[in-house]
Protein backbone atom coordinates (compact mmCIF):
# COMPACT_ATOMS: atom_id res chain seq x y z
CA UNK A 1 0.00 0.00 0.00
CA UNK A 2 1.73 3.54 -0.61
CA UNK A 3 2.32 5.81 1.61
CA UNK A 4 0.28 8.85 1.27
CA UNK A 5 0.82 11.08 4.82
CA UNK A 6 2.28 10.54 8.26
CA UNK A 7 0.38 11.09 11.18
CA UNK A 8 1.98 11.42 14.92
CA UNK A 9 3.30 7.71 15.50
CA UNK A 10 1.90 6.37 12.31
CA UNK A 11 1.86 6.30 8.97
CA UNK A 12 -0.89 6.64 6.61
CA UNK A 13 -1.45 4.32 3.62
CA UNK A 14 -3.81 3.83 0.68
CA UNK A 15 -6.12 0.73 0.92
CA UNK A 16 -8.22 0.60 -2.54
CA UNK A 17 -8.78 4.40 -2.38
CA UNK A 18 -9.11 4.69 1.42
CA UNK A 19 -6.78 6.29 4.23
CA UNK A 20 -5.61 3.79 6.38
CA UNK A 21 -3.74 4.50 9.54
CA UNK A 22 -0.76 2.06 10.11
CA UNK A 23 0.27 2.45 13.70
CA UNK A 24 4.70 2.10 14.12
CA UNK A 25 4.96 2.04 17.84
CA UNK A 26 3.04 -1.29 17.52
CA UNK A 27 6.08 -3.07 16.32
CA UNK A 28 8.53 -3.02 13.00
CA UNK A 29 6.34 -2.60 9.74
CA UNK A 30 7.43 -4.07 6.83
CA UNK A 31 8.74 -1.42 4.30
CA UNK A 32 10.14 -1.06 0.57
CA UNK A 33 11.68 1.99 -1.03
CA UNK A 34 11.53 2.74 -4.56
CA UNK A 35 14.41 5.44 -5.34
CA UNK A 36 13.09 7.26 -8.65
CA UNK A 37 13.95 10.38 -10.69
CA UNK A 38 10.97 13.17 -9.92
CA UNK A 39 10.31 17.11 -11.34
CA UNK A 40 8.86 18.94 -8.55
CA UNK A 41 8.05 22.69 -9.14
CA UNK A 42 8.52 23.70 -5.04
CA UNK A 43 11.21 23.44 -3.68
CA UNK A 44 13.35 23.85 -0.59
CA UNK A 45 16.34 24.62 1.00
CA UNK A 46 17.76 22.19 4.06
CA UNK A 47 21.06 24.27 5.40
CA UNK A 48 23.37 23.61 8.72
CA UNK A 49 22.95 19.64 8.39
CA UNK A 50 24.85 17.08 10.66
CA UNK A 51 24.21 14.02 11.50
CA UNK A 52 26.02 12.08 14.04
CA UNK A 53 25.69 9.01 16.06
CA UNK A 54 24.96 8.68 19.33
CA UNK A 55 22.63 6.77 22.03
CA UNK A 56 19.41 6.11 22.64
CA UNK A 57 18.65 7.15 26.46
CA UNK A 58 18.14 3.46 27.52
CA UNK A 59 21.97 2.75 26.46
CA UNK A 60 23.39 5.88 26.90
CA UNK A 61 26.53 5.47 28.90
CA UNK A 62 26.31 8.08 31.25
CA UNK A 63 22.79 7.29 31.86
CA UNK A 64 24.21 3.49 32.57
CA UNK A 65 26.81 5.54 34.75
CA UNK A 66 24.75 7.57 36.81
CA UNK A 67 22.00 4.45 37.70
CA UNK A 68 24.95 2.28 38.60
CA UNK A 69 26.44 4.84 41.27
CA UNK A 70 22.84 5.23 42.37
CA UNK A 71 22.85 1.74 43.06
CA UNK A 72 25.77 1.89 44.29
CA UNK A 73 25.01 4.78 47.01
CA UNK A 74 21.63 2.91 48.16
CA UNK A 75 24.43 -0.65 48.62
CA UNK A 76 26.52 1.35 50.40
CA UNK A 77 24.11 3.38 52.67
CA UNK A 78 22.90 0.48 53.94
CA UNK A 79 26.10 -1.01 55.01
CA UNK A 80 27.09 2.52 56.53
CA UNK A 81 23.75 2.01 58.67
CA UNK A 82 24.69 -1.48 59.85
CA UNK A 83 27.86 -0.64 60.55
CA UNK A 84 26.79 2.42 62.99
CA UNK A 85 24.52 -0.08 64.43
CA UNK A 86 26.91 -2.47 65.33
CA UNK A 87 29.29 -0.11 66.52
CA UNK A 88 26.52 1.31 68.55
CA UNK A 89 27.60 -0.39 71.83
CA UNK A 90 31.56 -0.77 71.06
CA UNK A 91 34.30 1.34 72.80
CA UNK A 92 36.02 4.53 71.70
CA UNK A 93 39.10 2.14 69.82
CA UNK A 94 36.71 -0.20 67.67
CA UNK A 95 34.95 3.27 67.03
CA UNK A 96 38.46 4.73 65.62
CA UNK A 97 38.60 1.71 63.24
CA UNK A 98 35.13 2.15 62.20
CA UNK A 99 35.75 5.34 61.12
CA UNK A 100 39.16 4.06 58.91
CA UNK A 101 37.70 2.00 57.12
CA UNK A 102 34.45 4.29 56.40
CA UNK A 103 37.28 7.11 54.96
CA UNK A 104 39.15 3.50 53.32
CA UNK A 105 35.48 2.73 51.73
CA UNK A 106 35.14 6.62 50.28
CA UNK A 107 38.44 6.82 49.03
CA UNK A 108 37.02 3.35 47.25
CA UNK A 109 34.04 4.93 45.99
CA UNK A 110 36.18 7.98 44.77
CA UNK A 111 38.51 5.78 42.90
CA UNK A 112 35.76 4.31 40.99
CA UNK A 113 34.18 7.58 39.90
CA UNK A 114 37.77 8.66 38.66
CA UNK A 115 37.90 5.69 36.56
CA UNK A 116 34.02 5.74 35.41
CA UNK A 117 35.18 9.58 34.08
CA UNK A 118 38.09 7.67 32.35
CA UNK A 119 36.36 5.10 30.83
CA UNK A 120 35.37 7.74 28.12
CA UNK A 121 38.79 8.54 26.91
CA UNK A 122 38.72 4.67 25.95
CA UNK A 123 39.07 2.09 28.79
CA UNK A 124 37.26 -0.75 27.46
CA UNK A 125 36.89 -2.96 31.06
CA UNK A 126 34.35 -2.64 33.26
CA UNK A 127 34.58 -1.14 36.70
CA UNK A 128 32.93 -2.63 39.84
CA UNK A 129 32.73 -1.05 43.12
CA UNK A 130 31.02 -3.60 45.43
CA UNK A 131 29.88 -5.73 43.20
CA UNK A 132 28.11 -3.08 41.04
CA UNK A 133 28.68 -2.44 37.72
CA UNK A 134 29.70 1.50 36.96
CA UNK A 135 30.35 1.87 33.85
CA UNK A 136 32.13 0.63 30.33
CA UNK A 137 34.07 2.20 27.63
CA UNK A 138 31.07 1.77 24.91
CA UNK A 139 28.63 -1.09 26.34
CA UNK A 140 27.19 -1.58 23.26
CA UNK A 141 27.65 1.05 20.85
CA UNK A 142 25.73 3.89 19.34
CA UNK A 143 22.61 2.82 18.56
CA UNK A 144 21.05 6.13 17.18
CA UNK A 145 21.40 8.95 14.34
CA UNK A 146 20.48 12.71 15.92
CA UNK A 147 20.01 14.87 12.76
CA UNK A 148 19.63 18.45 12.76
CA UNK A 149 19.30 21.24 10.31
CA UNK A 150 17.73 24.52 9.21
CA UNK A 151 14.45 24.29 6.54
CA UNK A 152 12.92 26.40 4.58
CA UNK A 153 10.47 26.48 1.58
CA UNK A 154 10.00 28.76 -0.85
CA UNK A 155 6.25 28.05 -0.88
CA UNK A 156 3.89 27.39 2.36
CA UNK A 157 3.41 23.70 3.33
CA UNK A 158 0.09 23.04 5.25
CA UNK A 159 1.18 19.58 5.96
CA UNK A 160 4.33 18.63 5.72
CA UNK A 161 5.97 15.73 7.26
CA UNK A 162 10.12 14.15 6.78
CA UNK A 163 11.58 10.48 5.94
CA UNK A 164 14.53 9.59 6.75
CA UNK A 165 16.23 6.63 5.15
CA UNK A 166 19.57 5.55 6.47
CA UNK A 167 21.57 3.14 4.97
CA UNK A 168 24.43 1.13 7.06
CA UNK A 169 26.12 -2.21 8.15
CA UNK A 170 25.69 -4.09 11.47
CA UNK A 171 28.83 -4.71 13.14
CA UNK A 172 29.71 -8.09 11.92
CA UNK A 173 28.15 -7.98 8.38
CA UNK A 174 30.82 -8.96 5.78
CA UNK A 175 30.51 -7.96 1.79
CA UNK A 176 29.19 -4.83 0.56
CA UNK A 177 25.31 -5.86 1.77
CA UNK A 178 23.89 -3.03 3.52
CA UNK A 179 20.23 -2.74 5.05
CA UNK A 180 18.40 0.60 5.49
CA UNK A 181 16.20 1.98 8.66
CA UNK A 182 13.09 4.59 7.42
CA UNK A 183 12.23 7.42 9.89
CA UNK A 184 9.38 9.59 9.71
CA UNK A 185 8.39 12.62 11.12
CA UNK A 186 5.38 15.22 11.17
CA UNK A 187 6.18 19.00 11.21
CA UNK A 188 3.78 21.48 11.78
CA UNK A 189 2.91 23.99 8.91
CA UNK A 190 5.54 25.44 6.61
CA UNK A 191 5.29 28.92 6.33
CA UNK A 192 6.80 30.90 3.01
CA UNK A 193 11.34 31.59 3.33
CA UNK A 194 10.74 31.02 7.56
CA UNK A 195 13.47 29.28 8.68
CA UNK A 196 12.72 26.41 11.35
CA UNK A 197 15.42 24.34 12.64
CA UNK A 198 14.85 20.75 12.78
CA UNK A 199 16.21 18.33 15.15
CA UNK A 200 15.59 14.80 15.90
CA UNK A 201 16.72 11.13 16.44
CA UNK A 202 16.51 7.97 14.52
CA UNK A 203 16.40 5.02 16.61
CA UNK A 204 16.43 1.41 16.03
CA UNK A 205 19.69 0.70 14.78
CA UNK A 206 21.58 -1.90 15.77
CA UNK A 207 24.49 -1.20 19.09
CA UNK A 208 27.33 -0.47 17.35
CA UNK A 209 26.09 0.14 13.68
CA UNK A 210 27.78 1.32 10.96
CA UNK A 211 26.58 4.06 9.02
CA UNK A 212 27.37 4.80 5.42
CA UNK A 213 24.56 7.33 4.47
CA UNK A 214 21.53 8.76 5.17
CA UNK A 215 18.57 10.77 2.76
CA UNK A 216 16.18 13.59 4.07
CA UNK A 217 12.85 13.58 1.94
CA UNK A 218 10.49 16.39 2.38
CA UNK A 219 7.05 15.66 1.78
CA UNK A 220 3.52 17.74 1.82
CA UNK A 221 0.27 15.72 2.20
CA UNK A 222 2.35 12.95 0.05
CA UNK A 223 3.96 15.06 -2.85
CA UNK A 224 7.44 14.93 -2.58
CA UNK A 225 9.05 18.57 -2.68
CA UNK A 226 12.35 19.02 -4.22
CA UNK A 227 15.71 19.82 -1.92
CA UNK A 228 19.52 20.98 -2.52
CA UNK A 229 20.31 18.08 -0.43
CA UNK A 230 18.14 15.46 -2.99
CA UNK A 231 20.30 12.62 -4.32
CA UNK A 232 21.34 13.63 -7.65
CA UNK A 233 19.94 16.65 -7.14
CA UNK A 234 19.29 19.46 -10.18
CA UNK A 235 17.69 22.35 -10.76
CA UNK A 236 16.12 23.13 -14.26
CA UNK A 237 15.16 25.84 -16.46
CA UNK A 238 11.88 25.56 -17.91
CA UNK A 239 12.81 23.85 -21.19
CA UNK A 240 15.40 21.86 -19.28
CA UNK A 241 12.57 20.32 -17.29
CA UNK A 242 10.37 20.33 -20.32
CA UNK A 243 12.56 18.38 -22.27
CA UNK A 244 12.76 15.86 -19.43
CA UNK A 245 8.71 15.59 -18.70
CA UNK A 246 8.26 15.10 -22.96
CA UNK A 247 10.51 12.60 -22.88
CA UNK A 248 9.11 10.66 -19.94
CA UNK A 249 5.37 11.79 -21.41
CA UNK A 250 6.36 9.67 -25.45
CA UNK A 251 8.04 6.83 -23.48
CA UNK A 252 4.74 6.01 -21.34
CA UNK A 253 2.68 6.83 -24.91
CA UNK A 254 4.45 4.77 -27.58
CA UNK A 255 1.43 3.49 -28.95
CA UNK A 256 -1.69 6.55 -27.66
CA UNK A 257 -3.47 8.95 -29.26
CA UNK A 258 -4.31 11.88 -27.61
CA UNK A 259 -4.87 15.72 -27.17
CA UNK A 260 -2.18 18.45 -26.65
CA UNK A 261 -2.55 19.43 -22.92
CA UNK A 262 -0.03 22.34 -20.92
CA UNK A 263 2.37 21.14 -18.17
CA UNK A 264 4.55 23.82 -17.14
CA UNK A 265 4.58 27.26 -17.01
CA UNK A 266 6.63 30.01 -15.72
CA UNK A 267 3.96 32.99 -15.53
CA UNK A 268 4.38 36.69 -15.13
CA UNK A 269 3.62 37.88 -11.76
CA UNK A 270 0.79 40.20 -12.79
CA UNK A 271 -1.44 37.79 -14.32
CA UNK A 272 -2.95 36.68 -10.88
CA UNK A 273 -4.03 39.89 -10.21
CA UNK A 274 -5.18 39.66 -13.95
CA UNK A 275 -7.35 36.62 -13.59
CA UNK A 276 -8.44 38.34 -10.02
CA UNK A 277 -10.32 41.49 -12.01
CA UNK A 278 -12.26 38.86 -14.43
CA UNK A 279 -9.57 39.45 -17.85
CA UNK A 280 -9.39 35.19 -18.99
CA UNK A 281 -11.66 33.77 -17.26
CA UNK A 282 -13.39 32.00 -20.41
CA UNK A 283 -11.09 28.61 -21.73
CA UNK A 284 -8.76 29.62 -24.34
CA UNK A 285 -8.40 27.42 -27.03
CA UNK A 286 -4.36 27.30 -28.41
CA UNK A 287 -2.61 25.41 -31.44
CA UNK A 288 0.09 23.43 -30.41
CA UNK A 289 3.27 22.50 -32.22
CA UNK A 290 4.30 18.80 -32.05
CA UNK A 291 7.09 20.13 -30.36
CA UNK A 292 4.48 21.00 -27.40
CA UNK A 293 4.82 25.11 -28.15
CA UNK A 294 1.76 27.60 -28.30
CA UNK A 295 1.76 28.73 -31.86
CA UNK A 296 -1.85 31.35 -31.88
CA UNK A 297 -5.02 31.55 -29.29
CA UNK A 298 -8.59 31.22 -30.46
CA UNK A 299 -11.71 31.81 -28.64
CA UNK A 300 -13.48 28.64 -30.09
CA UNK A 301 -12.75 25.14 -30.42
CA UNK A 302 -12.36 24.96 -34.22
CA UNK A 303 -9.71 27.93 -33.93
CA UNK A 304 -11.88 30.10 -36.45
CA UNK A 305 -12.03 33.06 -34.28
CA UNK A 306 -8.33 34.48 -33.51
CA UNK A 307 -7.70 36.22 -29.94
CA UNK A 308 -5.37 39.20 -31.04
CA UNK A 309 -3.99 40.19 -27.37
CA UNK A 310 -0.50 41.13 -26.97
CA UNK A 311 -0.32 40.52 -23.27
CA UNK A 312 -2.16 36.74 -23.54
CA UNK A 313 0.20 36.29 -26.54
CA UNK A 314 3.25 37.27 -24.09
CA UNK A 315 1.52 34.40 -21.06
CA UNK A 316 1.94 31.72 -23.84
CA UNK A 317 5.28 32.15 -24.86
CA UNK A 318 5.89 30.81 -21.07
CA UNK A 319 3.77 27.84 -21.08
CA UNK A 320 5.20 24.44 -22.62
CA UNK A 321 2.02 21.70 -23.75
CA UNK A 322 2.70 18.04 -24.03
CA UNK A 323 2.41 17.33 -27.57
CA UNK A 324 -0.54 15.59 -29.03
CA UNK A 325 0.20 12.26 -30.24
CA UNK A 326 -0.95 10.03 -33.05
CA UNK A 327 -0.39 6.15 -32.74
CA UNK A 328 2.45 7.36 -29.97
CA UNK A 329 3.89 10.43 -32.68
CA UNK A 330 3.66 13.82 -31.92
CA UNK A 331 1.73 16.32 -33.76
CA UNK A 332 0.01 19.47 -34.65
CA UNK A 333 -3.29 19.85 -32.01
CA UNK A 334 -5.67 22.04 -30.24
CA UNK A 335 -5.02 22.30 -26.46
CA UNK A 336 -7.77 23.67 -23.95
CA UNK A 337 -6.29 26.33 -21.68
CA UNK A 338 -7.93 27.74 -18.65
CA UNK A 339 -5.51 30.49 -17.23
CA UNK A 340 -7.38 30.54 -14.27
CA UNK A 341 -6.70 26.92 -12.96
CA UNK A 342 -2.47 27.36 -14.06
CA UNK A 343 0.14 27.97 -11.47
CA UNK A 344 3.50 29.07 -12.64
Amino acid sequence: HPVIDVSGGGWVVNVNGQASTVAADHGPVDMKVNHVEKLTETTADISNLKGEKAYTFANDPAVKLTKGMNQFASIDAGSHAAINQANSDANGSMLAVSQMGDASSTANRSTGIQAAGSSEAGIDQLSTVGGVEIFGADPGGHDALDVSFTLTSARPLPDPYLIIISRFKNPGDAGGAYRELVYAKALAPLEVSKPVDVKLEQAGFPPGFNLMNFEIHLYNAGVEIGTNVAPKHTTLTLDGAFEYVKRHYLAAHRTDTLPATPVLADLPSDLESRVAAGSYAAPIYVKVSKEGLALSPFSDSACSKPIDDAYLASVLKTIRFKPALDKGEPVEGVATLNLARVRG
